[in-house]
This record gives C-alpha cells, sequence and structure tokens, in this order.
C-alpha cells in the first residue's frame, strides 16, 4: 500500500474550501467515499473528484463493512464527531477528527479506548502541528530565541455568518469551542505544558439574534506551571483579527494571521533592539495534516495529536467554560500527550486553486 483511502464524513464548507483540494497536493492519500446528508452535494463533489463511493449517514454502516477506504476524515458537528469516530474506529478504519475532538471528557476516553482496542490510529485535526510556521517558531523558542517563554497573549476574531452551526448549544458550538482552541493549543505547544487555572469572563449581545445561545466573546486567562500566563479573546461578533505574541524573558515574537490555513503568516523576533523576520514556506495546512497522518498510518508510528492530545483541550475548555458561568477560577487537571509538534511531524505541501465549494 502506498496510498491511504480516505472517506469524507461530512462534505461541508471546510471540506469543500480546505480538505478536498488539499488531497490530490498529497503523494500519499486519496478520497474514495463520501458519506454527507445531501445526495445532490455528494454527486458533484463526487463527480469533481473522481470519488467512486457516495453515501447519506445512514449507510455509513454499510460502507464501513466493505474495503472502500481505509481511513475517515470526520468533519461534523462537534456533537457528531464521537459516534462517527467510534463507529469507523470499531470497523478498523484510523481516524482524523475535527477539533474539538468531542464534546465530553467521556466521549474523548471512548474515542481513544476504541482506537487503542482495534489497533488503529485517531488523530485530532490539529493542522497548525504540521504547517511550517508553527513548527519552525517552536523550534525557535525551544532554542532559546526569546529566553524562556512567559507570557502568551492572542486575540482572534471575525464576523460569523447567522447560518453558522457553531452557534448553537446543541452541538456546542461559541467562539471559545471553534476559535479559543487554536489559542488555547498554541500556549501548550508554545509553553510545552498544560494550563493549571482558568479565569474567564463572556458576553453574549443581548440586541443580536445570532447570540440568543451561544456567548458572542470570551476573554481566558490561564496559569500554567512555572508561574507563566497565557491570555485570549475570541469573538464571532468583531472586524477580522489573528494575531498573538509570545513574551520571553529575553525577547518577543510576534505573529499576524497565525491561524489562518489560506495565507502564510509574518513572524518576527524581536532581541536586544535587533527584529528578525523569519522566512516562512507557502504550504497547504490541510494537504500537510493529511499527508503526516498517511506517514503515520503507512509507517505504523502513532501521531502526535492523538486523542489524548485532544482530550487535554476539552478538559481545558470546559474548566475555561465553568470559570466564565461561576466567575470563579476553576482547577485544570489534563493529561500530557505522549509527543508535541516539531521537526517530525512537518509537511510541506503546495497550495492548490482546484476546487469545488457549492
Amino acid at each position: 500500500m502506498d496510498k491511504i483511502r480516505y472517506a469524507i464524513v461530512g462534505a461541508g464548507w471546510i471540506s469543500q474550501e480546505a480538505f478536498m483540494p488539499s488531497v490530490s497536493q498529497t503523494s500519499n492519500a486519496q478520497m474514495t467515499a463520501i458519506v454527507t446528508g445531501n445526495g445532490e452535494v455528494a454527486s458533484k463533489l463526487a463527480e469533481f473528484y473522481g470519488i467512486e463511493h457516495t453515501s447519506g449517514y445512514d449507510g455509513f454502516d454499510a460502507l464501513l463493512a466493505g474495503d472502500a477506504f481505509d481511513a475517515v476524515y470526520v468533519a461534523l458537528p462537534n456533537s457528531m464527531h464521537a459516534d462517527f469516530a467510534i463507529r469507523a474506529l470499531n470497523a478498523g478504519k484510523h481516524a482524523i477528527v475535527e477539533k474539538p475532538l468531542a464534546i465530553s471528557v467521556g466521549e474523548c476516553e471512548a474515542m481513544i479506548a476504541a482506537a487503542e482496542a482495534n489497533g488503529v490510529y485517531l488523530m485530532t485535526a490539529y493542522r497548525l502541528q504540521c504547517e511550517p510556521m508553527t513548527v519552525q517558531m517552536l523550534e525557535r523558542i525551544r532554542a532559546g530565541a526569546i529566553g524562556t517563554p512567559k507570557h502568551f497573549s492572542s486575540v482572534f476574531g471575525f464576523q460569523t455568518s447567522a447560518t453558522n452551526h457553531r452557534l448553537g448549544c446543541e452541538h456546542w458550538g461559541g467562539p471559545l469551542q471553534d476559535i479559543g482552541i487554536y489559542c488555547l493549543n498554541a500556549a501548550r505547544q508554545i509553553f510545552q505544558a498544560e494550563p493549571i487555572e482558568a479565569q474567564a469572563m463572556r458576553v453574549q449581545a443581548k440586541n443580536d439574534p445570532r447570540f440568543s445561545e451561544v456567548e458572542s466573546s470570551m476573554a481566558v486567562t490561564l496559569r500554567f506551571p512555572g508561574e507563566r500566563l497565557a491570555q485570549f479573546t475570541v469573538s464571532f461578533e468583531t472586524g477580522d483579527i489573528d494575531t498573538y505574541h509570545v513574551l520571553g524573558s529575553e525577547g518577543v515574537l510576534m505573529v499576524e494571521k497565525g491561524y489562518d490555513f489560506r495565507t502564510t503568516p509574518e513572524v518576527s523576533i524581536t532581541k536586544g533592539g535587533t527584529t528578525e523576520q523569519l522566512a516562512i514556506q507557502n504550504s497547504d495546512h490541510f494537504g500537510g495534516q493529511l499527508a503526516y497522518f498517511s506517514d503515520c498510518i503507512l509507517n505504523g508510528t502513532p501521531p502526535a495529536p492523538d486523542g489524548v492530545e485532544g482530550m487535554a483541550d476539552v478538559i481545558a475548555l470546559h474548566a475555561i467554560e465553568k470559570a466564565a458561568e461561576t466567575g470563579q477560577s476553576q482547577p485544570i487537571d489534563a493529561p500530557s500527550p505522549a509527543k508535541r509538534p516539531g521537526l517530525e511531524t512537518l509537511r510541506v505541501v503546495p497550495r492548490t486553486d482546484r476546487r469545488l465549494v457549492l
């Protein structure tokens, strides 16, 4: 086997815009099935990409029983992640699941257990752990480029569409789960540690019908071991912003567009009065994570952003939510992953303009 065959489970915007176009840019992956609730969309995408098998959600188990694919990419609403991933894992299929991994710690544990019981891999889709900017930034920080990292701060926001399913509490929606997880995961990797305490404050725009069920913005402070802090603000009601800073004992690292998969970020390190602009290689984030996960399967190597990595963020997200609800600091007790991103997770994949977005 030289290519891993994937079934796309959930053919919404992120699959159409980002994941599906990236597959042909890799050398070790191909799409062989689409599972979605919209048969017309499935037919058009299958014709465009030359995909043989299509199915509704009610036909998923029948597809799993066959030999149409080796792994699934799960890009469904958060509340559906565990169900479809566990069914795939129990059928002996590997699974890469969009973040957050699931809506509860119990679901995460069940997903991890299913992967272990069936000898297959579960990967949380942290695409940033496989792309050049994040890996280069982490390598420079670990090499002492800004001294000891002391403080992480980030602002991530945009105006979200009123039709976005992430505005519903049914699917554990909201800016914290959707985009705050990027800030949280970045801080965890930069400090190479798990947060131990959370404080948070949220606002809910009362005159905006989009936010009848979820907050419109959230501000978070996390304490990490070693008296280090991470602070971030995320919002579904602002102009576009996507930035973070890392303050070290000897310098400062600044990133613009650090989370966006469509652009190449700008990164600078200021130390001793001198500013260095880092040269960042242009790469397809989704292609990079897919190439990495496919290599893991082909080589029999467990992925770094595994189920435990995804569960650690879910544990922290629930603590942050409770802190916002109660107005009281909340302890966090999350496991550390066995591996963290680095040069071994990096995959550079060329971008493409060929995509079909319906």
